[in-house]
C-alpha cells in the first residue's frame, strides 16, 4: 500500500560525546552556513529546530552562544509535558525576560495557528506534525490527542529512550488525551536507524495501548514508526483491526 492511502546506549556520568561537547556559534560559520542565510535561501523546513531556535533567540551570552542556549532550550522544551511559563524559561541560565517572552509568544501563536484544530485525514497528517523529532539519536514516544472531527488538541512528547513495554505504560500514554477530552489518540515513535519496520515489541505495545484506549472509550486512530525518510502505519499496513467493524468515516483511514 503506498502514499495514496488516505489518511542511548548508557555512558558513564562523566563521559562527554565529543559531538554534543562542540556548539559553534553562527557567526563562527561561513556566511551562507548560518541558520539565518540558510532559512531565506533554502526555507525553514531545512533547518533543525536548534537553528530554528537559534534565529528566534538572535544572540546568546557572555560564555554561552547562542547556538547552545538553543540547544539548551530544546532540551528543556522537549523534557516539559506542557507549555513552560515565563517563569519557567527565565531560569534558563541566559534567557532573560525578554527572549523568554518572546519564546513564549512564538510558541503559543504557533500552537493557535497550526498544531491546535488541524484535522487529520492520512497518516502523512500526523507525520508532518511530528517529523522534526525523526533525526534525534534517541527513540521518542509522541501522543496526539483528537476530537471528534479528529482535529488535533495537542502533541506530546510522552518519553524518551527505548521504547519498550517497561517504559511505555498505557496509563501514561492515555492520561493527557483523557484531560485533554479526547475522542481519539494517536501515538508515534522514530527510530533513530532510519529502519521504519515495527518489532515484535512495536506490535505488543500498540496492541497493548488499543486494548487500554478501547477500555476508556477512546478511539486508536493510529501507530506511526517513523524516520527523516518515511514512516510505517499500523493502520495503513491492517495491523489494526477493530473488534467490530466500524467504518471511520470521511478521515482516510479505510
Amino acid at each position: 500500500m503506498g502514499m495514496e492511502y488516505c489518511y542511548e546506549r548508557i555512558f558513564p556520568k562523566k563521559a562527554v560525546d565529543k559531538r554534543e561537547e562542540i556548539c559553534l556559534s553562527p557567526l563562527s560559520q561561513l556566511k551562507e552556513d548560518r541558520p539565518r542565510e540558510r532559512l531565506i535561501r533554502f526555507g525553514p523546513e531545512s533547518l533543525s529546530d536548534e537553528e530554528l531556535l537559534s534565529i528566534i533567540l538572535v544572540s546568546g551570552i557572555r560564555g554561552k552562544n547562542v547556538s547552545l542556549l538553543a540547544r539548551e532550550l530544546l532540551s528543556k522544551l522537549e523534557t516539559e509535558k506542557g507549555m513552560p511559563s515565563v517563569s519557567e524559561l527565565c531560569r534558563l541560565s541566559g534567557l532573560g525576560i525578554s527572549k523568554a517572552c518572546t519564546v513564549s509568544a512564538i510558541l503559543e501563536f504557533g500552537r493557535r495557528r497550526w498544531a491546535s484544530g488541524q484535522r487529520i485525514r492520512h497518516p502523512e497528517d500526523i507525520y508532518k506534525l511530528i517529523r522534526h523529532h525523526a533525526d534525534r539519536r534517541q527513540e521518542k514516544f509522541i501522543s496526539i490527542s483528537l476530537n471528534g472531527a479528529h482535529e488535533v488538541l495537542a502533541v506530546r512528547i510522552v518519553t524518551i529512550g527505548l521504547v519498550n513495554r517497561t517504559i511505555i505504560h498505557p496509563r501514561e500514554v492515555l492520561a493527557d488525551p483523557i484531560q485533554d477530552r479526547a475522542s481519539s489518540v494517536a501515538v508515534a515513535h522514530n527510530h533513530p536507524s532510519g529502519n521504519i519496520q515495527p518489532s515484535m515489541e512495536d506490535r505488543r505495545i500498540t496492541e497493548r495501548l488499543k486494548d487500554a484506549a478501547e477500555i476508556l472509550g477512546l478511539n486508536f486512530l493510529d501507530h506511526l514508526i517513523f524516520s527523516d525518510t518515511g514512516l510505517f502505519s499500523f493502520r495503513r499496513e491492517g495491523l489494526i483491526i477493530e473488534k467490530e467493524k466500524k467504518p471511520i468515516e470521511d478521515i482516510g483511514w479505510i
